[in-house]
């Protein structure tokens, strides 16, 4: 993408309703008024509050609001000029029960109330496979501390990835930790009974996975 197109994206998301992006210092010192009232002051209803982080294009956040549109999604990257495509399809089809937040997911729990969140997802996220880039991994234990502290108690976390790596290391980091697992498969569209939420919803990038014949592992768990 040519930087006047990302300039251009850029400058269409600030005019955008259902787009959010507090600066680092806004979160980071409390002055951020969104967090606790998201479901107030922008979905104006008390419906759940599910999260997709590193939502890309924001294909996915979009699809699950438009096949539930009782709860609330909100689609968290901090490439703005990606989830541009999301949130001007959320715009342009009235889709009103989706928005986007432009942050950095390290910073999740300064965007979020203790307990405002009901579910969140993560779809493929990059493995970060090298030893040295383990602190980057969105399912390692700082993570997963800090999901904990925007979930509800018995709020749930869904992890869809194409990498058997990521998906393996965080099995095994859930069974060490004692975290509970619902439900896990390491190849949903081979295995009958998956449920319908994983693989009635495709990103762009899973398609063109699935094409090439790569597995699609899930696991949805909670943490303890």
């Amino acid at each position: 993408m040519g930087s006047k197109n990302k300039l251009r994206r850029f400058k269409e998301n600030e005019t955008f309703s259902n787009v959010f992006q507090p600066t680092r210092d806004e979160l980071v010192n409390a002055n951020f008024n969104l967090k606790g009232n998201w479901r107030a002051e922008v979905f104006k209803n008390n419906n759940p509050l599910v999260l997709e982080l590193g939502c890309g294009k924001g294909e996915y956040s979009v699809a699950l609001a438009q096949k539930y549109p009782d709860k609330n999604f909100i689609g968290i990257d901090i490439k703005g000029a990606r989830f541009w495509r999301g949130a001007k399809t959320a715009l342009e089809d009235n889709i009103p029960n989706v928005a986007f937040l432009r942050t950095q997911i390290e910073l999740i729990d300064l965007a979020f109330a203790e307990n405002e969140v009901d579910e969140i997802w993560i779809t493929f996220p990059d493995p970060q496979i090298k030893y040295k880039r383990t602190k980057h991994r969105m399912t390692n234990m700082k993570f997963l501390q800090r999901y904990k502290q925007i979930l509800k108690p018995e709020g749930e976390v869904n992890l869809k990835t194409d990498s058997e790596f990521m998906h393996g290391y965080t099995l095994g980091l859930l069974h060490g930790a004692g975290h509970e697992v619902i439900y896990a498969n390491h190849n949903v569209y081979k295995q009958e009974g998956s449920p319908e939420e994983v693989t009635s919803i495709q990103t762009f990038y899973e398609s063109q996975y699935l094409e090439q014949n790569k597995p699609i592992t899930y696991i949805k768990f909670k943490i303890k």
